[in-house]
C-alpha cells in the first residue's frame, strides 16, 4: 500500500519537474531570441549585448555555480542506477538525470550565450554571489565539514573542498565512493540521504537566484528548480520512511 502511494507520489513530482523544465526550456528559447517578458537585465539578451550579465553578477554565478551542482546530482543517479534493482529508486534517478542534465545544459548555453566564462573571475568563491542573502553560510544541510573550495570549470568534477566538497549540499569524495561501494537498499537509503542534503542546498541556491538573478528567464528557472525538487523532497523523505530511515538532517 506505502509502495503504491510512493508510486502515486514520484508520478506527480515527475510530472512537476516535467511542466518546470518544458516551461524554462521555452524561456531560454525566448531570452535568447530577444523576446522575453522585457523587464530586468535580461530582456532582449540576444539583441541588446549592454544587458548581457557581468561576469560577477548573480546571474553569471548561479549559472556558474547550478551546473557544477547538477552534475554530482547527476553522477549519483548513475551510480545508483547500477547499485539497485528497486524500480521506484531507479525511475527516481532518471527522473533527476534526466532533468538536471537538462537545466544543466541551458545554464552553460546562457553562459555561452553571454560570452562569459565558466569559471569564476579573479578567483571568486563558489556562491560568493549569494553574500547579503545568509544563503552562503549555511546553504541547506551541513553534512559535516562541507567546506568551500576553489571552483572548477562549468564541466570539472568537485575537487578542491573539505573532501571535494565545494558548495553547501554537496556530497564528499569519500561519500561517492562509499555509495559506489553499496549495494541493494543500504545503497538506496544513502543515495536517498546523499540526493536529500543535495536537495536541499540546490534549493536554496535558486531561491537566491530568483531573488537576485536579473534575467527573468533565468530566475523562471530557478523557481522551476525550488518546485521541481521540493516535490522531490517529500518524495524522497516517504521513500526513506519505507526503508525504516530518515534524512540524515
Amino acid at each position: 500500500m506505502e509502495r503504491r502511494k510512493t508510486r502515486r507520489v514520484r508520478r506527480a513530482a515527475g510530472a512537476a519537474v516535467a511542466l518546470a523544465l518544458l516551461f524554462a526550456g521555452a524561456a531560454t528559447v525566448a531570452s535568447a531570441r530577444g523576446d522575453g517578458d522585457g523587464s530586468g537585465a535580461g530582456a532582449g539578451v540576444g539583441a541588446d549585448p549592454v544587458r548581457v550579465p557581468g561576469a560577477s553578477s548573480a546571474d553569471a554565478g548561479f549559472a556558474r555555480d547550478m551546473a557544477v551542482h547538477h552534475q554530482q546530482a547527476v553522477e549519483m543517479s548513475f551510480i545508483v542506477r547500477d547499485r539497485t534493482d528497486d524500480e521506484d529508486v531507479r525511475r527516481l534517478a532518471y527522473d533527476i538525470a534526466n532533468t538536471q542534465a537538462n537545466q544543466r545544459g541551458m545554464l552553460l548555453g546562457w553562459l555561452d550565450l553571454w560570452e562569459l566564462p565558466k569559471v569564476a573571475p579573479g578567483g571568486e568563491q563558489p556562491m560568493a554571489w549569494m553574500a547579503g542573502t545568509g544563503g552562503h553560510e549555511h546553504g541547506g544541510t551541513d553534512t559535516g565539514g562541507h567546506g568551500h573550495g576553489g571552483h572548477g570549470s562549468g564541466g570539472a568534477e568537485a575537487g578542491s573542498g573539505a573532501d571535494g566538497v565545494l558548495m553547501a549540499g554537496m556530497a564528499s569524495r569519500s561519500e561517492l565512493a562509499r555509495l559506489n561501494r553499496l549495494d541493494g537498499e543500504q545503497a538506496e537509503v544513502f543515495f536517498l540521504q546523499l540526493m536529500t542534503d543535495h536537495h536541499k542546498g540546490g534549493v536554496n541556491m535558486a531561491e537566491a537566484c530568483a531573488s537576485l538573478c536579473a534575467v527573468p528567464a533565468e530566475r523562471r528557472l530557478a523557481r522551476g528548480m525550488v518546485e521541481g525538487q521540493q516535490s522531490e523532497l517529500g518524495l524522497m523523505r516517504d521513500m526513506l520512511a519505507e526503508r525504516g530511515a530518515t534524512p540524515r538532517s
